[in-house]
């Protein structure tokens, strides 16, 4: 949504009047002045911060005029009034009046504003004054009383983290790996050829492939737990520079507690203001784990998309559902094209990272500057990997099917000589091979002709599923 179509939106202009004198604001707008510059000087991308963001915003500034009223610091009926359209802002009611780019002011500065004028000027509605006049709630003394937009962005930012990691990855990925055990179960008595350096190995049972990309998807789990906790510690209550200054001792932990029980996560103010507002250390640690998911499941798709390949021409182990036309050239091409879009997820979360890793680095003294384009990149990489390891589990996994031709090559599989070498030594079992190699027949033949032992003693040395062993 870019500033353009939502400002045309809006007819005619009222005068307000700021530190940097008058400015034109449309009629209807709720936000101010400073809204209005930030508009009329980001005029970069058509990028918002998301939906989440802004309703985590609007939540925290609804628990802030609480905490304030309760510390005696605001008046009841303009704690009111802020919480009434605080809430509205929460409930995604008043979208259209955040319009400032992601590109902005690297402390998130502008859309704090944004959000303390939507909310004063919406209050004041509601109060039965009209727009602009900053009377009785002013945006700075009373919406943004005993915050710094240095401690709130950051705090929005782990707690929007927070809670769509908690909400929306971790259950995709716990549905991901439950899909994956599933599989592993269901083809587990399917015998077929293992591959290192896309070269024969020694045979490997398609349950247990799969098996790995179960326990990959269930570590990585862990690891979003490991991030979890990092972002539950937020810097609220540090305002401008970690020090406090202009806040009630008691203000953050209210606001804290409040947003925790409203988002259902882990959430505590930190112990060290002066490293959670001058460092992004845990979202740069969180955007970590979410690069180590994309990798993984970069890697599961591609393992679906080889043994997949074919139906005839390729390995043609599996069959995945066929979900669309392969081809607009080729009539009946069915392609791979669930782990073709997680593989595409799995570049885009990679690219975010190192736009997180970039800007976290960016903390001059005691404020990091690029904090929008963080929290931009992390949310969208947190929906994308949800978003695509459902997918993935109910459009893909679930639908696998083994077929015949795993079992079928494991007989010609080179590396069956493998079990041969404990009886007749590496030099031998490797001579073997060479001549299986040559010769086009199978390890069994060549063996038969090479060496001394039995029917019965080569039966058991190649029998492929006890070279896969009982794991």
């Amino acid at each position: 949504m870019s500033a353009e179509p939502v400002v045309a939106r809006f007819r005619g202009s009222r005068q307000e009047v700021d530190f940097g004198g008058a400015v034109m604001v449309p009629d209807s707008a709720l936000w101010g002045a400073q809204t209005q510059r930030a508009v009329e000087t980001f005029t970069i991308s058509d990028l918002r911060l998301p939906r989440s963001y802004t309703a985590a915003l609007g939540s925290l500034k609804r628990a802030a005029a609480r905490a304030n009223t309760d510390l005696g610091l605001l008046a009841p009926p303009l704690a009111e009034a802020i919480v009434a359209s605080a809430g509205e802002v929460a409930d995604g009611l008043l979208d259209d009046h955040f319009p400032v780019d992601v590109f902005q002011t690297g402390s998130g500065t502008n859309t704090n504003m944004n959000a303390n004028e939507v909310i004063a000027n919406r209050a004041n509605q509601l109060l039965g004054m009209p727009l602009g006049t900053k009377r009785p709630v002013h945006p700075n003394d009373h919406v943004n009383l005993g915050q710094s937009s240095n401690d709130v962005t950051p705090t929005v930012v782990h707690l929007t983290a927070q809670a769509a990691i908690t909400h929306r990855l971790v259950p995709a990925f716990s549905h991901l790996a439950a899909s994956l055990r599933a599989l592993a179960e269901a083809t587990d008595d399917v015998v077929k050829p293992g591959r290192t350096h896309l070269q024969d190995a020694v045979p490997i049972r398609l349950g247990q492939e799969f098996l790995g990309h179960a326990g990959q998807i269930e570590r990585t789990l862990d690891r979003f737990r490991s991030a979890q906790s990092g972002l539950a510690e937020v810097a609220l209550g540090g305002t401008a520079v970690g020090t406090g200054l202009n806040t009630h001792p008691g203000f953050a932990g209210r606001v804290v507690a409040a947003l925790a029980a409203e988002f259902d996560v882990e959430l505590r103010e930190t112990e060290n203001h002066f490293q959670a507002q001058n460092t992004l250390d845990a979202v740069v640690f969180a955007s970590g784990a979410l690069r180590t998911a994309a990798v993984g499941l970069l890697k599961i798709a591609d393992d679906v998309r080889w043994m997949s390949s074919g139906p005839r021409a390729g390995l043609g182990e599996i069959e995945v559902p066929g979900l669309s036309m392969g081809s607009s050239i080729m009539p009946g091409k069915t392609n791979p094209v669930v782990a073709e879009a997680v593989c595409q997820v799995a570049a885009k979360v990679t690219g975010n990272d190192a736009t997180i890793a970039l800007a976290g680095g960016r903390g001059s003294f005691e404020l990091t500057v690029m904090t929008p384009i963080v929290a931009y990149s992390l949310l969208e990489s947190i929906e994308l990997l949800a978003g695509a390891a459902t997918v993935f589990a109910d459009r893909c996994i679930s639908g696998i099917r083994a077929t015949s031709a795993g079992p079928a090559a494991v007989e010609r599989g080179l590396m069956m000589v493998t079990a041969l070498s404990p009886r007749i030594g590496y030099d031998e079992a490797a001579a073997i091979a060479a001549e299986a190699r040559t010769s086009g027949r199978t390890i069994r033949e060549v063996a038969r002709e090479r060496t001394d032992l039995r029917e019965d003693e080569l039966s058991e040395l190649l029998d492929p599923r006890r070279m896969t062993g009982s794991r």
